[in-house]
Protein backbone atom coordinates (compact mmCIF):
# COMPACT_ATOMS: atom_id res chain seq x y z
CA UNK A 1 0.00 0.00 0.00
CA UNK A 2 1.35 3.44 -0.88
CA UNK A 3 1.75 6.07 1.83
CA UNK A 4 -0.76 8.83 2.40
CA UNK A 5 0.30 12.45 2.79
CA UNK A 6 -0.93 14.54 5.73
CA UNK A 7 -0.38 18.29 5.63
CA UNK A 8 -0.99 20.75 8.42
CA UNK A 9 -0.71 24.52 8.76
CA UNK A 10 -0.99 26.95 11.65
CA UNK A 11 -3.57 29.61 12.36
CA UNK A 12 -6.28 30.59 9.90
CA UNK A 13 -7.97 33.97 10.35
CA UNK A 14 -9.86 34.64 7.14
CA UNK A 15 -11.59 37.93 7.85
CA UNK A 16 -11.10 40.02 4.69
CA UNK A 17 -13.01 40.25 1.38
CA UNK A 18 -12.38 37.64 -1.34
CA UNK A 19 -11.11 34.97 1.07
CA UNK A 20 -10.24 32.49 -1.69
CA UNK A 21 -7.64 34.85 -3.11
CA UNK A 22 -5.43 34.48 -0.03
CA UNK A 23 -5.08 30.74 -0.59
CA UNK A 24 -4.39 30.92 -4.33
CA UNK A 25 -0.57 30.64 -4.22
CA UNK A 26 -0.72 27.59 -1.91
CA UNK A 27 -3.61 25.75 -3.52
CA UNK A 28 -1.52 23.54 -5.81
CA UNK A 29 0.74 22.49 -2.94
CA UNK A 30 -2.21 21.75 -0.63
CA UNK A 31 -3.84 19.66 -3.37
CA UNK A 32 -1.06 17.10 -2.91
CA UNK A 33 -2.26 16.34 0.62
CA UNK A 34 -4.61 13.43 1.23
CA UNK A 35 -5.59 14.94 4.59
CA UNK A 36 -5.02 18.69 5.03
CA UNK A 37 -5.50 20.25 8.49
CA UNK A 38 -5.71 23.89 9.57
CA UNK A 39 -6.63 25.68 12.77
CA UNK A 40 -9.62 28.04 12.58
CA UNK A 41 -8.80 30.76 15.08
CA UNK A 42 -12.01 32.80 15.34
CA UNK A 43 -15.71 31.94 15.32
CA UNK A 44 -17.54 32.07 12.00
CA UNK A 45 -20.99 33.32 12.81
CA UNK A 46 -23.65 35.90 12.00
CA UNK A 47 -24.03 36.67 15.72
CA UNK A 48 -23.02 40.11 16.96
CA UNK A 49 -22.49 38.98 20.58
CA UNK A 50 -19.15 39.70 22.23
CA UNK A 51 -18.35 37.69 25.35
CA UNK A 52 -14.55 37.48 25.17
CA UNK A 53 -12.29 38.23 28.11
CA UNK A 54 -9.29 38.03 25.76
CA UNK A 55 -8.22 40.41 23.00
CA UNK A 56 -11.56 40.84 21.18
CA UNK A 57 -11.97 38.86 17.96
CA UNK A 58 -15.20 39.59 16.10
CA UNK A 59 -16.74 36.69 14.17
CA UNK A 60 -15.70 36.08 10.59
CA UNK A 61 -18.06 35.54 7.67
CA UNK A 62 -19.23 31.91 7.57
CA UNK A 63 -18.63 31.98 3.80
CA UNK A 64 -14.88 32.02 4.53
CA UNK A 65 -15.14 28.40 5.67
CA UNK A 66 -16.16 27.45 2.13
CA UNK A 67 -13.02 29.18 0.85
CA UNK A 68 -10.93 27.14 3.31
CA UNK A 69 -12.50 23.92 2.02
CA UNK A 70 -12.05 24.97 -1.60
CA UNK A 71 -8.38 25.66 -0.90
CA UNK A 72 -7.92 21.96 -0.15
CA UNK A 73 -8.50 21.60 3.59
CA UNK A 74 -10.35 18.59 4.98
CA UNK A 75 -10.16 19.00 8.77
CA UNK A 76 -10.20 22.17 10.88
CA UNK A 77 -9.29 22.22 14.55
CA UNK A 78 -11.20 24.62 16.78
CA UNK A 79 -9.76 24.34 20.31
CA UNK A 80 -8.33 27.80 20.86
CA UNK A 81 -8.56 30.92 22.96
CA UNK A 82 -11.05 32.70 20.68
CA UNK A 83 -13.52 29.87 20.06
CA UNK A 84 -16.01 31.23 22.62
CA UNK A 85 -15.67 34.93 21.73
CA UNK A 86 -19.22 34.93 20.33
CA UNK A 87 -20.63 32.67 23.03
CA UNK A 88 -22.72 29.54 22.57
CA UNK A 89 -24.01 30.56 19.15
CA UNK A 90 -20.51 31.22 17.84
CA UNK A 91 -19.40 27.70 18.73
CA UNK A 92 -22.51 26.09 17.24
CA UNK A 93 -22.42 28.23 14.09
CA UNK A 94 -18.75 27.54 13.41
CA UNK A 95 -19.28 23.78 13.63
CA UNK A 96 -22.45 23.96 11.52
CA UNK A 97 -21.01 26.12 8.76
CA UNK A 98 -17.80 24.07 8.66
CA UNK A 99 -19.82 20.89 8.18
CA UNK A 100 -21.87 22.55 5.43
CA UNK A 101 -18.59 23.44 3.70
CA UNK A 102 -17.45 19.81 3.90
CA UNK A 103 -14.94 20.33 6.70
CA UNK A 104 -14.62 17.89 9.59
CA UNK A 105 -14.05 19.59 12.96
CA UNK A 106 -12.31 18.66 16.20
CA UNK A 107 -11.77 20.44 19.49
CA UNK A 108 -15.06 22.26 20.08
CA UNK A 109 -18.63 21.27 20.80
CA UNK A 110 -21.77 22.02 22.77
CA UNK A 111 -20.37 19.88 25.63
CA UNK A 112 -16.90 18.82 26.71
CA UNK A 113 -17.51 15.24 25.55
CA UNK A 114 -18.34 16.55 22.09
CA UNK A 115 -15.29 18.82 22.08
CA UNK A 116 -13.05 15.84 22.94
CA UNK A 117 -14.45 13.83 20.04
CA UNK A 118 -11.91 13.31 17.23
CA UNK A 119 -12.39 14.09 13.58
CA UNK A 120 -11.87 10.80 11.75
CA UNK A 121 -11.44 10.44 8.01
CA UNK A 122 -10.30 7.59 5.77
CA UNK A 123 -7.74 7.84 2.98
CA UNK A 124 -5.97 5.07 1.10
CA UNK A 125 -7.38 2.42 3.41
CA UNK A 126 -6.06 4.20 6.51
CA UNK A 127 -8.22 5.77 9.21
CA UNK A 128 -6.77 9.13 10.26
CA UNK A 129 -7.96 10.71 13.52
CA UNK A 130 -7.39 14.27 14.74
CA UNK A 131 -7.77 15.55 18.31
CA UNK A 132 -7.57 19.23 19.27
CA UNK A 133 -6.83 20.93 22.63
CA UNK A 134 -6.44 24.51 23.85
CA UNK A 135 -3.60 25.04 26.35
CA UNK A 136 -3.75 28.83 26.66
CA UNK A 137 -7.16 29.74 28.07
CA UNK A 138 -9.09 31.84 28.79
CA UNK A 139 -11.18 29.74 31.13
CA UNK A 140 -14.34 31.13 29.47
CA UNK A 141 -13.38 29.25 26.30
CA UNK A 142 -13.46 25.85 27.99
CA UNK A 143 -16.30 23.44 27.41
CA UNK A 144 -17.96 21.68 30.33
CA UNK A 145 -20.64 19.01 30.60
CA UNK A 146 -23.23 21.82 30.34
CA UNK A 147 -21.45 24.58 28.40
CA UNK A 148 -20.22 24.85 24.80
CA UNK A 149 -16.54 25.57 24.20
CA UNK A 150 -13.31 23.76 23.54
CA UNK A 151 -11.37 20.77 24.76
CA UNK A 152 -8.62 22.10 26.95
CA UNK A 153 -5.52 21.42 29.00
CA UNK A 154 -5.16 23.67 32.05
CA UNK A 155 -1.65 25.10 32.36
CA UNK A 156 -0.55 26.57 35.68
CA UNK A 157 1.91 29.46 35.96
CA UNK A 158 4.15 29.98 38.98
CA UNK A 159 6.35 33.05 39.50
CA UNK A 160 9.32 32.66 41.81
CA UNK A 161 11.54 35.48 43.00
CA UNK A 162 14.91 33.76 43.04
CA UNK A 163 17.18 36.63 44.05
CA UNK A 164 17.36 39.29 46.76
CA UNK A 165 15.63 42.10 44.90
CA UNK A 166 11.94 42.41 45.79
CA UNK A 167 9.99 43.50 42.75
CA UNK A 168 12.69 42.21 40.41
CA UNK A 169 12.05 39.92 37.44
CA UNK A 170 10.90 36.48 38.60
CA UNK A 171 11.63 33.04 37.21
CA UNK A 172 8.53 31.67 35.46
CA UNK A 173 7.50 28.03 35.77
CA UNK A 174 4.62 26.56 33.76
CA UNK A 175 3.22 23.05 33.91
CA UNK A 176 0.07 21.25 32.88
CA UNK A 177 -2.55 20.01 35.30
CA UNK A 178 -1.77 16.26 35.61
CA UNK A 179 -5.47 15.35 35.51
CA UNK A 180 -5.86 17.17 32.20
CA UNK A 181 -2.80 15.42 30.75
CA UNK A 182 -4.29 12.10 31.81
CA UNK A 183 -7.56 13.03 30.12
CA UNK A 184 -5.73 13.87 26.88
CA UNK A 185 -3.76 10.62 27.09
CA UNK A 186 -7.00 8.67 27.51
CA UNK A 187 -8.43 10.36 24.40
CA UNK A 188 -5.30 9.55 22.40
CA UNK A 189 -5.25 5.94 23.55
CA UNK A 190 -8.94 5.51 22.70
CA UNK A 191 -8.40 6.98 19.25
CA UNK A 192 -5.34 4.78 18.65
CA UNK A 193 -7.55 1.74 19.20
CA UNK A 194 -9.74 2.69 16.24
CA UNK A 195 -7.50 4.75 13.91
CA UNK A 196 -4.31 3.89 12.06
CA UNK A 197 -2.89 7.43 12.30
CA UNK A 198 -3.41 9.60 15.39
CA UNK A 199 -2.71 13.33 15.16
CA UNK A 200 -2.92 15.87 17.98
CA UNK A 201 -3.40 19.61 17.54
CA UNK A 202 -2.31 21.89 20.40
CA UNK A 203 -3.05 25.59 20.78
CA UNK A 204 -0.05 26.58 22.90
CA UNK A 205 2.90 28.87 23.39
CA UNK A 206 3.84 32.46 24.15
CA UNK A 207 2.49 34.82 21.51
CA UNK A 208 4.54 36.96 19.15
CA UNK A 209 7.85 35.86 20.66
CA UNK A 210 10.56 34.37 18.42
CA UNK A 211 11.95 30.89 19.20
CA UNK A 212 11.05 30.61 22.91
CA UNK A 213 9.23 27.55 24.25
CA UNK A 214 7.54 27.86 27.63
CA UNK A 215 8.36 25.16 30.16
CA UNK A 216 5.07 23.27 29.72
CA UNK A 217 5.18 22.96 25.95
CA UNK A 218 7.54 20.05 25.42
CA UNK A 219 6.04 17.91 28.23
CA UNK A 220 2.49 18.36 26.93
CA UNK A 221 3.43 17.59 23.32
CA UNK A 222 5.56 14.64 24.37
CA UNK A 223 2.72 13.29 26.53
CA UNK A 224 0.59 13.11 23.39
CA UNK A 225 3.31 11.10 21.62
CA UNK A 226 3.79 8.86 24.66
CA UNK A 227 0.06 8.08 24.60
CA UNK A 228 0.21 7.01 20.94
CA UNK A 229 0.04 10.11 18.72
CA UNK A 230 2.01 9.84 15.49
CA UNK A 231 2.52 13.61 15.16
CA UNK A 232 1.73 16.83 17.02
CA UNK A 233 0.89 20.08 15.24
CA UNK A 234 0.78 23.29 17.30
CA UNK A 235 -0.22 26.92 16.76
CA UNK A 236 -1.39 30.03 18.66
CA UNK A 237 1.81 32.10 18.96
CA UNK A 238 1.29 33.69 15.51
CA UNK A 239 4.97 33.06 14.81
CA UNK A 240 6.89 29.89 13.93
CA UNK A 241 8.33 27.65 16.61
CA UNK A 242 10.94 24.93 16.30
CA UNK A 243 10.43 21.32 15.31
CA UNK A 244 11.64 18.26 17.19
CA UNK A 245 11.66 14.53 16.63
CA UNK A 246 10.65 12.69 19.78
CA UNK A 247 10.71 8.89 19.86
CA UNK A 248 10.93 9.03 16.07
CA UNK A 249 7.78 11.14 15.72
CA UNK A 250 7.52 14.82 14.79
CA UNK A 251 6.39 17.64 17.05
CA UNK A 252 5.81 20.91 15.24
CA UNK A 253 5.89 23.22 18.26
CA UNK A 254 4.26 26.05 16.37
CA UNK A 255 3.33 26.35 12.69
CA UNK A 256 2.80 30.09 13.00
CA UNK A 257 0.44 31.91 10.70
CA UNK A 258 -0.91 30.65 7.41
CA UNK A 259 -3.72 32.86 6.13
CA UNK A 260 -4.23 35.37 8.98
CA UNK A 261 -5.83 38.48 7.53
CA UNK A 262 -8.01 40.79 9.60
CA UNK A 263 -8.42 44.43 10.54
CA UNK A 264 -9.81 43.38 13.95
CA UNK A 265 -6.57 44.19 15.79
CA UNK A 266 -5.67 47.36 13.88
CA UNK A 267 -6.84 50.57 15.58
CA UNK A 268 -8.64 53.13 13.47
CA UNK A 269 -8.32 56.90 13.75
CA UNK A 270 -9.59 58.08 17.12
CA UNK A 271 -9.98 54.53 18.43
CA UNK A 272 -9.81 54.59 22.23
CA UNK A 273 -11.26 51.12 22.84
CA UNK A 274 -9.82 47.64 23.30
CA UNK A 275 -8.05 47.62 19.93
CA UNK A 276 -6.09 50.76 20.77
CA UNK A 277 -5.25 49.38 24.21
CA UNK A 278 -4.07 46.12 22.65
CA UNK A 279 -1.88 47.96 20.14
CA UNK A 280 -0.14 49.75 23.02
CA UNK A 281 0.24 46.58 25.08
CA UNK A 282 1.55 44.64 22.08
CA UNK A 283 4.44 47.07 21.74
CA UNK A 284 5.15 46.94 25.49
CA UNK A 285 4.91 43.15 25.78
CA UNK A 286 6.45 41.97 22.54
CA UNK A 287 8.54 44.88 21.29
CA UNK A 288 7.11 45.22 17.79
CA UNK A 289 4.56 47.17 15.83
CA UNK A 290 2.99 45.65 12.70
CA UNK A 291 4.01 46.86 9.26
CA UNK A 292 1.78 49.91 8.55
CA UNK A 293 1.78 48.89 4.87
CA UNK A 294 -0.07 45.69 5.89
CA UNK A 295 -2.94 46.86 8.15
CA UNK A 296 -4.67 43.53 7.51
CA UNK A 297 -1.66 41.62 8.94
CA UNK A 298 -1.13 42.78 12.57
CA UNK A 299 1.67 40.38 13.43
CA UNK A 300 5.40 40.16 14.14
CA UNK A 301 7.65 40.76 11.09
CA UNK A 302 9.36 37.39 11.58
CA UNK A 303 5.96 35.65 11.42
CA UNK A 304 6.03 35.96 7.65
CA UNK A 305 8.36 32.95 7.75
CA UNK A 306 5.99 29.98 7.87
CA UNK A 307 5.56 26.42 6.66
CA UNK A 308 3.25 23.62 5.65
CA UNK A 309 4.00 20.50 7.71
CA UNK A 310 4.17 17.37 5.54
CA UNK A 311 4.02 13.87 7.04
CA UNK A 312 3.64 10.58 5.21
CA UNK A 313 2.19 7.48 6.80
CA UNK A 314 1.53 3.89 5.85
CA UNK A 315 0.03 1.05 7.83
CA UNK A 316 3.23 0.72 9.86
CA UNK A 317 3.21 4.37 10.93
CA UNK A 318 5.37 7.36 10.02
CA UNK A 319 7.29 7.12 6.75
CA UNK A 320 8.71 10.65 6.66
CA UNK A 321 8.20 14.09 8.20
CA UNK A 322 9.17 17.53 7.01
CA UNK A 323 7.77 20.77 5.69
CA UNK A 324 7.36 23.06 2.72
CA UNK A 325 8.81 26.48 3.59
CA UNK A 326 6.51 29.42 2.84
CA UNK A 327 6.70 33.21 2.91
CA UNK A 328 3.70 35.45 3.57
CA UNK A 329 3.78 38.01 0.78
CA UNK A 330 2.85 41.69 0.88
CA UNK A 331 -0.79 40.78 0.19
CA UNK A 332 -0.96 38.45 3.20
CA UNK A 333 -0.81 35.28 1.10
CA UNK A 334 1.37 32.30 2.12
CA UNK A 335 3.54 31.40 -0.89
CA UNK A 336 5.18 27.93 -0.92
CA UNK A 337 8.88 28.06 -1.75
CA UNK A 338 11.03 25.35 -3.25
CA UNK A 339 14.72 24.57 -2.93
CA UNK A 340 15.89 28.03 -3.99
CA UNK A 341 17.32 31.07 -2.29
CA UNK A 342 14.07 32.16 -0.61
CA UNK A 343 13.10 28.63 0.40
CA UNK A 344 16.51 28.02 1.92
CA UNK A 345 16.32 31.31 3.81
CA UNK A 346 12.99 30.34 5.45
CA UNK A 347 14.27 26.81 6.15
CA UNK A 348 17.38 28.30 7.79
CA UNK A 349 15.13 30.45 9.97
CA UNK A 350 13.19 27.37 11.14
CA UNK A 351 16.43 25.48 11.77
CA UNK A 352 17.79 28.44 13.75
CA UNK A 353 14.73 28.79 16.02
CA UNK A 354 14.76 25.01 16.58
CA UNK A 355 18.38 25.18 17.68
CA UNK A 356 17.72 28.23 19.90
CA UNK A 357 14.91 26.29 21.60
CA UNK A 358 17.29 23.43 22.38
CA UNK A 359 15.79 21.00 19.87
CA UNK A 360 18.41 18.78 18.27
CA UNK A 361 16.61 18.26 14.97
CA UNK A 362 18.60 17.83 11.77
CA UNK A 363 17.16 19.11 8.50
CA UNK A 364 17.85 18.23 4.89
CA UNK A 365 16.27 18.77 1.49
CA UNK A 366 14.48 16.20 -0.66
CA UNK A 367 13.12 17.82 -3.78
CA UNK A 368 11.15 20.91 -2.78
CA UNK A 369 10.58 19.75 0.80
CA UNK A 370 12.68 19.97 3.92
CA UNK A 371 12.88 16.62 5.75
CA UNK A 372 13.52 15.97 9.43
CA UNK A 373 16.41 13.65 10.24
CA UNK A 374 16.86 13.53 13.95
Amino acid sequence: MSAITVMSVGDLVVDEPDPASFFAPAKDTLSRGDVVIGHVEVPHSTSTAQVSTDVPAPPADPAALAAIAEAGFHVVTLAGNHVYDVGDQGVADTIKYAAEAGLATAGAGVTLDEARRPAVTERGGLRVGVLSYNCVGPRESWATSRKPGCAHIKVLTHYELDHASPGGPPAVYTFADPAHLERMAADVEALAAEADVVLVSLHKGVGHTPAALAMYEKPVARAAIDAGAHAVFAHHAHIMRGIEMYRGRPIYHGLGNFVTVTHALTPTAGDAGERAQWARRRKELYGFAPDPAMPFYPFHPESRNTAIAVCRFDRDGLVSAGFVPCWIDDAGRPVPLGDGEEGRRVAAYIEDISRRAGLGTEFGWEGDEVVLRG
